[in-house]
């Protein structure tokens, strides 16, 4: 059977095209001049149309032809190579591949994938939908490459480029989500004063799944330890599912 190519799929959901769903999605992604998402082009998809085109049409493309989506000037063809990756390495970290050596190197060859166009996942959502499944679950599964796990993203988070650094943070889902704590913990103070809003959210964020996900006694230290110099959004953030009385207390520390 013939393999879906990367012009298959372009041409597929450019056929999907809507104007005026593309209109909003331009405003909500900010790609006005200054704005964070500036210059980026949207087809007009909605996100489960991009997961049905991944679903029926594009899940067995060859890795060789994701590059070509992932370099796409369309918003929704990168998140399709991007859910693809994330299709694929699910498929090859269940159970009973975990240690089989053939995807132990495919899920390397996504990693590697992943982190080469990491510049390209350039929109807080494309970071949000991939980086947890992608480089979170690969913190978890056995890898051959050689760079440490730790080395792998710290790079990122030392990144000048704000979606790789988000990368860093918003992997921790993951990692909490399986009950280890550390990498939420490391990246949330390394992230603590970035100026960007968007930071500050993905870092209250992941710093409440993981006091939701593993102890709320240690999203309460590190609150005693940083309310004071935290940005007013992260806190926000992080203390949203306390209840009323304590989101108060923390508020007004």
């Amino acid at each position: 059977m013939k393999k879906t190519t990367a012009k298959d799929i372009i041409r597929y959901m450019e056929s999907q095209k809507n104007d005026e769903q593309r209109q909003v999605l331009m405003r909500f992604f900010k790609t006005a001049k200054g704005e964070y998402g500036y210059g980026d082009e949207f087809l007009g998809l909605k996100v489960p149309q991009t997961r049905e085109v991944v679903r029926h049409v594009a899940r067995e493309t060859e890795l060789n032809e994701v590059s070509e989506l992932l370099m796409s000037p369309w918003h929704e063809v990168r998140l399709c190579g991007l859910l693809i990756m994330v299709e694929q390495f699910k498929k090859l970290s269940v159970k009973k591949l975990l240690y089989d050596e053939a995807a132990i190197q495919r899920r390397d060859e996504i990693l590697r994938m992943y982190l080469e166009y990491a510049d390209h996942a350039n929109n807080w959502d494309l970071v949000d939908l991939s980086a947890p499944y992608i480089l979170g679950l690969w913190l978890l599964v056995p890898t051959h490459i050689s760079k440490g796990k730790q080395e792998v993203v710290d790079e990122l988070a030392e990144s000048t480029n704000l979606w790789r650094k988000r990368m860093s943070t918003v992997c921790t889902w993951m990692t909490s989500k399986m009950g280890d704590p550390s990498w939420c913990l490391r990246y949330a103070e390394i992230h603590l004063h970035h100026p960007h809003d968007l930071m500050h959210k993905a870092v209250g964020w992941m710093l409440r799944e993981m006091g939701k996900r593993v102890d709320m006694g240690l999203l309460r230290d590190f609150l005693r330890q940083h309310v004071h110099e935290m940005p007013r959004t992260t806190l926000r953030y992080a203390i949203e599912k306390m209840s009323e009385e304590e989101r108060q207390f923390w508020m007004k520390t």
